[in-house]
């Protein structure tokens, strides 16, 4: 009898230390991402990030650009470079301040490819442009991949009429972008699975 009682008292101690961990953790996270949040607030932006993937995108972030003159704007993995161009130069645009990058192959490597090209032009603080369905998977993969930089951003998201993405795409991509985080590997394969890429 009095050995289990001990070894219930035991256990108990556990759980309480593994509950206060787990406790610990889950409000370190929670403060990460609200200081990051308020930190997006009170910065500038000082560029546009664009997600390639649809080309509303783009001629959404040419008109937007039109109110942000002194911005540059980052388009990664967006339409063929003529159209691009094309699209920014009708809305007014200065070509000086478009920066098209294809390196990207799906949404993780839109911001890992890009990230340190943005910190070493001294950006701290973007625009991020995607589509409203998109918007989640986007917000959770730039938290992780753009806040390792010290770089904030302002979502701004595009209309699509689209459902938003299942859930299983934003948890398999916020697990690459730690992954990319701990490695540099950015899991671009597991990208391909199933759920789809974009």
């Amino acid at each position: 009898m009095r050995l289990n009682i001990g070894l219930s008292k035991r256990r108990y101690r556990r759980f309480r230390t593994s509950s206060k961990s787990w406790f610990l953790m889950v409000l370190l996270i929670v403060c990460w991402f609200g200081f990051h949040q308020l930190k997006s607030y009170w910065e500038q932006p000082q560029a546009l990030f664009v997600l390639g993937g649809a080309a509303e995108r783009e001629v959404f972030a040419a008109n937007f650009a039109r109110q942000h003159p002194q911005l540059p704007i980052w388009v990664s993995s967006g339409s063929n470079p003529e159209y691009a161009e094309w699209v920014f130069s009708e809305a007014g645009i200065d070509p000086d301040r478009l920066h098209l990058d294809y390196q990207a192959v799906d949404t993780v490597t839109n911001f890992t490819t890009l990230v340190d090209e943005l910190k070493a032009q001294g950006i701290h603080s973007v625009y991020l442009i995607t589509s409203d369905d998109h918007m989640r998977r986007a917000r959770i993969i730039g938290e992780i991949v753009l806040g390792s930089r010290g770089i904030s951003f302002k979502a701004i998201s595009v209309p699509s009429g689209r459902s938003p993405e299942p859930i299983e795409k934003v948890v398999r991509d916020g697990v690459r972008a730690i992954i990319w985080l701990t490695t540099g590997y950015t899991g671009a394969s597991l990208g391909q699975l199933k759920i789809g890429n974009r």
